[in-house]
């Protein structure tokens, strides 16, 4: 079945209490090549976005995406908020405007979004960030019913962030770590993998 609106704000729902029961996992990895805030950025910015959403309780499917970036860009701290705020508001952009999703839109409302982080945050593959999460998700993304696709995309995913624990970190604080920041795994690529992992969690009889 597509994914309606209810089902948009499931998955934000979903967010919310994956980030928030993941804040002090992401901290610890923060801590070791970062800033050591990526969790309670992430708990804060989902949980703000929770609040927000409830209180606008008419809007169609592309704004409540619209309101995801605005939010996002507005209380998540450091590189993250920006980037997650580009994904949301390219997924806005790329979203047709109807009452329901089918798979076909979902995949481009991905590939927008994870687009527009590539573009925003000069990153590519290997480079130690959410992107080594991201881009196998999207090449992933094929499958019988969305459920397929989203659990197919959701292993490509977490192969994807493990990958980063062996690299040197060629983007962001980490960078600055240069050899030292091999042997740990990606914050930005653990919390991608969450969004992923949740939306395919919620969407799996879609």
């Amino acid at each position: 079945m597509p994914v309606d609106r209810n089902a948009v704000l499931a998955w934000f729902a979903e967010l919310a209490r994956v980030y928030a029961a993941n804040r002090e996992h992401l901290t610890e990895l923060d801590s070791a090549i970062g800033d050591a805030d990526h969790g309670s950025n992430m708990d804060r910015g989902f949980n703000a976005l929770e609040a927000e959403l409830n209180k606008n309780t008419h809007e169609g499917i592309p704004a409540i995406f619209k309101t995801a970036a605005a939010t996002l860009i507005k209380t998540v701290g450091g590189a993250s908020g920006p980037l997650y705020g580009t994904f949301f508001l390219r997924a806005a952009t790329a979203c047709p405007d109807r009452p329901e999703l089918d798979a076909a839109d979902i995949a481009a409302i991905f590939r927008a979004g994870v687009e527009g982080i590539v573009q925003r945050g000069k990153a590519s593959l290997e480079d130690k960030t959410m992107v080594d999460a991201l881009l196998p998700a999207l090449d992933a993304m094929k499958g019988a019913t969305m459920g397929e696709m989203l659990a197919n995309a959701a292993s490509a995913a977490e192969s994807g962030m493990r990958a980063t624990i062996p690299l040197q970190a060629r983007k962001g604080r980490a960078s600055y770590l240069g050899p030292r920041s091999v042997g740990h795994q990606d914050p930005g690529a653990t919390s991608a993998y969450l969004l992923i992992r949740a939306a395919a969690d919620v969407w799996h009889n879609a």
